[in-house]
């Protein structure tokens, strides 16, 4: 794992964004100079506002809108955030997901609930079957 990941994924690059986009999803070589080549996939971890525009360009859809329409419907993301399992698994279809969208905020006490234990991630999903889904968690050790 690259340190831009672990150091992410530890609560530590508040200012950034992290994106997975899976090779069944987007298939260009050029991703690896940005990012971290992981199993089916690149994992990117950038500044927020670079990595939104990248999220836009590979997706076609602006970041905060793909995040507020997978807000509401409730799946789980791997905490590596390579993959995950959508909340629709439960038919025929093949799931799995195409990309995901992360981003961390700071541990904040007068939120409460799991803010006020430490710092959060926010990941949003999109699955090859169309659902798109969110998972949050507090950073670990």
């Amino acid at each position: 794992m690259s340190d831009q990941r672990e150091e992410f994924l530890a609560g530590e690059r508040l200012e950034d964004v992290a994106l997975f986009l899976a090779d069944s999803y987007v298939s260009d070589d050029r991703l690896e100079q940005f990012g971290e080549r992981v199993d089916d996939g690149t994992l990117i971890v950038v500044d927020g506002e670079r990595g939104r525009g990248a999220f836009q360009a590979a997706t076609g859809t602006g970041a905060m809108e793909f995040a507020k329409s997978a807000m509401s419907n409730e799946g789980s993301i791997d905490d590596d955030l390579t993959g995950g399992h959508c909340p629709d698994e439960s038919d025929a279809e093949t799931h799995d997901v195409q990309f995901v969208f992360a981003f961390a905020e700071g541990q904040n006490e007068e939120v409460g609930g799991i803010y006020a234990e430490g710092a959060v991630v926010h990941a949003y999903a999109q699955c090859t079957c169309g659902t798109a889904f969110s998972d949050r968690w507090n950073v670990t050790e």
